[in-house]
């Protein structure tokens, strides 16, 4: 039976994988993906950086424990993102409930062209391998959130954690569930934490890109 997010006892990791297995098939995958991912983010980079704006975007995100770091994604929306944001929300009310309510929207118009495209192939996410090696992430965990939607987050397996470049929440319901339930996603996945699980993650998260069903 699920443990509800909030009533969930503190994490604390006992088995060898999730100690320190996890970490390893980490930087195994990572360091074998590096040559194939490299030269796709060079170029991908290349054609982003052709609507004149920068390639890489880098934002603050909560991590294990509570510490920040900046996540790494190829660019995937407009220079003025966030002012395109606060006036669209401003301007039409759905999309402000929407926003309340997932902290994303489906018809977001600071997406670009191309943008769109690395999203549904997931591609934006590749220079995160970055912050895998670096030891910020997880290839599996929960989804990282930024500083000021952690008060929106009402749970504790997200902090003995690492985030996940992908996830329960991600190869499931992704935008079809509220911010909030991401929570329930994560003390699910503490209590079924293993390799087993991590590679059936893997394999499924694989399947999601070759569909191109990303968000």
């Amino acid at each position: 039976m699920d443990l509800a997010a909030e009533d969930a006892p503190p994490v604390v990791f006992q088995g060898f994988y999730a100690r320190f297995g996890k970490r390893a098939l980490d930087i195994c995958i990572a360091l074998l993906a590096a040559p194939f991912v490299t030269p796709l983010v060079a170029v991908l980079a290349l054609i982003v950086r052709r609507d004149g704006g920068p390639a890489f975007y880098g934002q603050a995100r909560v991590g294990r424990g509570g510490r920040r770091f900046t996540c790494w994604k190829l660019r995937t929306m407009v220079a003025d993102a966030d002012d395109q944001l606060a006036a669209h929300l401003a301007g039409c009310p759905e999309a402000r409930l929407e926003w309340d309510e997932t902290q994303k929207l489906r018809d977001d118009p600071r997406v670009t062209r191309i943008g769109a495209l690395l999203r549904a192939a997931s591609f934006d996410e590749l220079p995160q391998i970055l912050n895998i090696l670096f030891g910020d992430m997880s290839f599996v965990g929960p989804r990282p959130f930024t500083p000021d939607q952690q008060h929106l987050y009402h749970g504790r397996s997200y902090y003995a954690l690492r985030p996940g470049l992908s996830g329960y929440w991600q190869v499931e319901d992704r935008n079809d569930v509220s911010f909030a339930s991401r929570a329930t996603y994560d003390a699910r996945y503490a209590q079924d934490l293993s390799l087993p699980v991590d590679l059936r993650v893997i394999a499924r998260t694989l399947a999601v890109v070759v569909r191109c069903t990303g968000r």
